[in-house]
């Protein structure tokens, strides 16, 4: 994802593995202004810890948000939804969230390279036209 795509504020954080490798690829991005992000999109690979989350908890990103925002409130998911969506000549299918907490809205997708991206998004609807805009991190970022 290139920063100029965006107006305000992109940071990216990586979730180290005591063996040096990459378990997660984080980025938050701020659209209030300082005020806290508007939304975290993670890019998780195969075996990550940070995927392995029970069901009915809300996925680390989730969590990651309401901890950004200073929001100390148990969320959990409610219901799933499977949605595809094309994009130019792919077809994805997007797993939609519901979560106790109505301002979060909460969506999961593979990559063909076994990344699950999760985009949680504060007041702020996810539409289509997000997924456009997102660019795969490499893989290589993944490895040792």
């Amino acid at each position: 994802m290139d920063p100029g795509d965006w107006p305000g504020v992109l940071g990216a954080g990586l979730l180290p593995a005591p063996d040096g490798s990459c378990q997660g690829v984080v980025l938050r991005y701020d659209l209030f202004g300082g005020r806290g992000p508007a939304m975290v999109i993670g890019n998780l690979p195969e075996g990550s810890p940070a995927r392995d989350v029970p069901e009915g908890e809300a996925p680390f990103e989730v969590g990651q948000l309401l901890a950004a925002l200073e929001i100390d409130e148990d969320v959990r998911v409610t219901s799933t939804e499977d949605v595809p969506v094309m994009l130019d000549d792919n077809l994805l299918i997007v797993r939609r969230l519901t979560c106790t907490e109505q301002r979060v809205s909460c969506v999961q997708f593979d990559r063909s390279d076994g990344v699950l991206v999760t985009i949680a998004s504060w007041d702020r609807p996810i539409s289509e036209d997000l997924y456009r805009l997102l660019k795969p991190l490499p893989a290589e970022m993944f490895r040792r």
